[in-house]
């Protein structure tokens, strides 16, 4: 059985380009291409259908907001990475720097009484 294959965006617009150019018949292009020409044509549609979209202003506030969230997440995952790093250093050297009683002193007997009966 042979394996689907996958286009990129931008080698389906190269496609659609070339037959909107009007140069190779869509039964020439699926054959230089090995697609059916249905394909094809789907892809011309739904490029039409959206062409309108590439002089929204729309699509900037969008790009605008997803640049904003991924630099968000970004922070959020320099934090992580700090904490994680922090308590894994805490485990190595904690139990070396404090005494035993010192650190039984430091669990809250009445959180951990709570725990235990939940």
């Amino acid at each position: 059985m042979k394996k689907r294959r996958t286009f990129t965006p931008e080698q389906k617009t190269k496609i659609v380009l070339e037959l909107l150019a009007d140069e190779h018949s869509l039964t020439e292009i699926a054959a230089k291409y090995e697609i059916q020409p249905a394909q094809i044509t789907r892809w011309k549609t739904e490029f039409l259908e959206n062409a309108s979209r590439a002089f929204s202003k729309e699509d900037n506030a969008i790009d605008k907001l997803s640049k904003q969230h991924e630099s968000v997440v970004d922070e959020l995952h320099r934090q992580l990475g700090q904490l994680t790093t922090a308590v894994n250093w805490l485990k190595k050297n904690l139990e070396k720097s404090v005494s035993p009683q010192n650190r039984r002193s430091m669990v809250d007997k009445r959180s951990f009484v709570s725990l235990c009966h939940h």
